[in-house]
């Protein structure tokens, strides 16, 4: 019993010095004079509902009107309980869903499709058994009119990124679902996004692994300077990963703040019913 409290205990503490540590490089890439390589994403007044289908309020069930921004480079974590706009939100930055009233720009850019330049990762790893794990990793490259060599290179280079890169010529199925997670990131990874999403990717895992990954991930992003776009149903997790919390609640924007300005009681309290 000692030995898992200690372990959890020294889990989130490591965490929590690399948000530290996240904050503070994050600070210098902004001030600093040299642009990261990071998105701008702006949403201004957008809103998607579902015909026939009600929230708890009776009003139709989807998003908005939200307005966000999010500054190059920035983690932000998306919390907010089951029907809160989360996965509309996904569907909408992704291009899978049309905003019915409102703008998305992306870099000043007007977002209103799937653009090359964003990537999602999903909770289903929804990697191809017949690949191997590089070919898994380079699939997203094959449209980017690459060298074949180019490919190869990029696609070792994002697996190396996760630590598989002596597991490039396997097969999916000899991977652990850890392993499996970090496949589908360093496929997200290999095509360099400008803004990378992540819808709950870390749920399915055990509580070391979920913590490890959040750790690697951090150290990911500090090196790549993507924006990021964490969603997930964990308040801690979102603390502990995010710079900032953003939290729905029946498709409106509940909160939005500093992650190392809140509690767990404060975030709890953002979703609780009006």
């Amino acid at each position: 019993m000692n030995d898992a409290v200690n372990r959890s205990s020294t889990a989130v503490k490591s965490v929590v010095q690399v948000r530290h540590a996240s904050s503070s490089a994050q600070d210098a890439l902004m001030n600093s004079s040299q642009s990261p390589v990071g998105a701008a994403l702006s949403l201004t007044n957008v809103e998607y509902r579902y015909a026939g289908n009600r929230a708890g309020d009776g009003q139709p069930a989807g998003l908005g009107p939200l307005t966000l921004s999010i500054q190059p480079g920035e983690f932000v974590c998306v919390v907010g309980p089951s029907g809160s706009g989360k996965s509309t939100l996904l569907g909408l930055l992704s291009g899978f869903l049309k905003p019915q009233q409102g703008q998305m720009t992306l870099s000043g850019r007007e977002l209103s499709g799937p653009v090359p330049e964003l990537t999602l990762v999903q909770q289903e790893h929804a990697l191809f058994p017949w690949l191997t794990v590089l070919g898994n990793v380079g699939f997203g490259l094959k449209t980017r009119h690459l060298s074949r060599q180019e490919q190869e290179r990029r696609a070792l280079a994002a697996l190396k990124q996760v630590g598989l890169e002596e597991y490039a010529p396997r097969r999916i199925h000899q991977l652990s679902g850890g392993q499996r997670q970090r496949v589908s990131l360093a496929r997200a990874l290999a095509v360099q996004p400008s803004l990378l999403l992540l819808d709950e990717p870390f749920s399915a895992l055990d509580v070391t692994t979920r913590h490890q990954l959040g750790e690697e991930l951090l150290g990911i992003w500090l090196t790549q300077g993507s924006t990021v776009l964490f969603v997930t149903h964990n308040l801690d997790e979102a603390l502990s990963l995010g710079q900032r919390v953003v939290a729905l609640r029946g498709g409106q924007l509940a909160l939005d703040a500093p992650a190392q300005d809140l509690t767990l009681q404060d975030l709890k309290a953002s979703l609780e019913s009006a």
